[in-house]
């Protein structure tokens, strides 16, 4: 059709209106709902990315706190070792003992950060002669600093590696608060203490330091035993320099948190004063944290680097944004093809239908054509059948005296009857032909099939004795295109007999159950069985797998069949293997209806 005649015509002048309109209401809703998926799963992505992040960044606070914790607990274990030590020794070790036991700990591989361990001796007035004499033995120059107004001393006895914490020999840590404070709660408690922050008389740079005490008694105390402050002898120590005890428990390239820490008030240890490439100015994340350490609160200010924001950013939320708009602007871009396509589509079909209407005249005559000659075929085929029943007629007749003396042969009988049931079959196959030729490949008119009775008519033309067929069935009745379904049977039951190998004696068996809508049947026989590579050749148009030795085939029977069962909206399966028998499957409708599959009504 051009375009005038398209102009000329009213409805066609309309149509690319109502159709711009139509797309246009769709266009919308698809761009508005696509919208709201797209921002919706921006935050959507958002949200879980925050919270993905802030689970990351407890699971690095818990991390870092539990590492310090766990650091802690292991120079706990090695201040008890020495404490046992001292106790096996009833609190009295010389030098050299205490310098053997240190060198077992081996501090310098097994216990980063510690700068040493060593033995502190809680003293009075009365003792102190005896234990000046006792030091002075081991080295001549011992002497106890500085001096105190308190009436108890505390001298460092002894320290090891001594060489880098020699000048806290002698040191007598009652002098100062934090050390004499933590000291008596140690004695008091009979459990590990630290100190408040201080300043490590061996640390020539002066940063803040703590020290470790774990009390050790003169005599043996029995276990959940009350302590006595009176029978406690001393304290097993450690000297700690912060940055060096976290340069040993947390190394920085091992997490992804910076952190300072505070005792009372006083600062200990900060990383966020010196600034690094790690640094992050702005944190993702930043959380004060209060732990009990051992007899102390440290306040734990934790904020994440610039590690943590590069491996937990936020561009996938952004990403999924700018994904999200890019489809919005194609959808409009493709809609304007859309447009631009269904206008030449509409105008395609109205020439493409012209010519339809032209070519529908001509395939009606030949349809008419068709009909009248397969009519005719089969009303000319009644006639030789017609001829062969009288014939039958008249051999009963001019047999009669015989079959019914008492030398007559059964057989005789019976083959007239078979030869009436097979005229019947025949005229039965016209009649189907010329309903065929008039009704298309379905006839919703064909009577209702009883399978029980053509199993016993497959029986008598197959030749097969009673029982070689069973059936099982829950719909012993069908309804549907009957015609085509026989044909089926019969094809499938005929190929099981054809190819039987006689091994063993020839059974078939007929399950048919309902699923909804239709009925499934299952043939099933005890022959060679066919190999699994050709189940897809066997349903192809003149293929078989005869041998030289099997009966002749056209090849064409399990293709009809296939052809049938599609008909009807149904799929057949095999399934076989050599030596197991074989069994077909399809289903069929359990009421009249049409499924259109055939080229030219799909193309109507």
């Amino acid at each position: 059709m051009t375009s005038a005649s398209f102009a000329s015509s009213p409805k066609a002048e309309h149509a690319p209106t109502s159709i711009w309109r139509q797309i246009s209401l769709i266009h919308v809703m698809i761009i508005v709902l696509s919208l709201m998926m797209t921002i919706g799963v921006w935050q959507y992505t958002k949200y879980q990315m925050a919270n993905r992040n802030l689970v990351r960044f407890e699971i690095a606070r818990d991390s870092v706190i539990g590492l310090l914790k766990n650091g802690m607990q292991q120079y706990e274990d090695a201040l008890w070792a020495g404490v046992s030590a001292m106790e096996s020794h009833n609190g009295d070790m010389t030098l050299d003992q205490w310098r053997a036991f240190a060198n077992t700990l081996r501090i310098d591989e097994k216990h980063h950060g510690i700068n040493g361990i060593g033995v502190i001796h809680f003293l009075s007035d009365d003792t102190m002669p005896a234990y000046l004499a006792q030091r002075l033995g081991e080295r001549s120059d011992f002497a106890l600093y500085p001096p105190h107004e308190r009436d108890i001393y505390m001298p460092i006895s002894f320290i090891e590696p001594e060489a880098t914490n020699a000048e806290a020999i002698g040191l007598d840590v009652a002098h100062e608060d934090n050390r004499f404070n933590a000291a008596m709660a140690s004695r008091d408690t009979g459990a590990a203490q630290i100190t408040g922050a201080i300043t490590l008389v061996q640390d020539a740079g002066h940063t803040p330091g703590f020290l470790f005490y774990a009390p050790f008694y003169k005599t043996d105390v029995p276990a959940g035993a009350a302590h006595d402050p009176e029978d406690v002898a001393g304290a097993v120590y450690a000297p700690f320099v912060v940055p060096r005890l976290m340069a040993g428990l947390l190394a920085k390239e091992l997490r992804n948190v910076h952190f300072s820490i505070t005792d009372a008030g006083e600062t200990i240890y900060d990383e966020h004063a010196a600034v690094d490439d790690t640094t992050d100015p702005a944190p993702l994340f930043a959380q004060q944290v209060t732990i009990n350490l051992y007899g102390r609160e440290w306040q734990l200010d934790m904020r994440t680097d610039l590690a943590f924001r590069a491996s937990n950013s936020y561009a996938l939320p952004n990403l999924v944004l700018i994904a999200g708009l890019i489809i919005e602007a194609l959808i409009i871009g493709m809609v304007g093809m859309l447009l631009r396509a269904n206008t030449r589509a509409v105008q395609y079909a109205e020439r493409v239908t012209k010519d339809l209407r032209a070519e529908k005249h001509k395939l009606a005559l030949t349809n008419e054509e068709l009909e009248q000659f397969a009519y005719v075929a089969s009303h000319d085929l009644k006639t030789p059948i017609r001829g062969i029943g009288g014939l039958t007629e008249m051999l009963r007749e001019d047999l009669e005296d015989y079959l019914a003396s008492e030398d007559a042969l059964p057989e005789v009988s019976q083959n007239l009857d078979r030869i009436d049931a097979r005229v019947a079959r025949m005229n039965q196959l016209t009649r189907g032909i010329m309903e065929f030729s008039r009704v298309g490949p379905f006839d919703e008119r064909s009577e209702p099939l009883n399978l029980a009775d053509a199993v016993e008519a497959m029986t008598s033309d197959f030749n097969l004795e009673p029982g070689q067929i069973e059936l099982h069935t829950h719909a012993p009745v069908i309804e549907a295109d009957t015609f085509n379904l026989r044909r089926v049977l019969e094809n499938l039951v005929g190929n099981s007999i054809k190819y039987h190998d006689g091994v063993k004696p020839l059974k078939i068996g007929i399950t048919v159950t309902r699923i909804p809508q239709r009925h499934q049947f299952e043939i099933t026989d005890n022959g060679p069985g066919i190999d699994p590579q050709f189940h897809q050749r066997v349903f192809e148009v003149f293929q078989t797998l005869r041998t030289a030795d099997s009966p002749e085939s056209t090849g064409i029977g399990l293709a009809i069949v296939k052809k049938l069962v599609e008909r009807q909206g149904g799929a057949i399966t095999l399934a076989s293997a050599l030596g197991e028998g074989t069994t077909f499957r399809f289903d069929w409708p359990a009421k009249h209806g049409r499924h259109k599959h055939s080229q030219m009504e799909r193309a109507a």
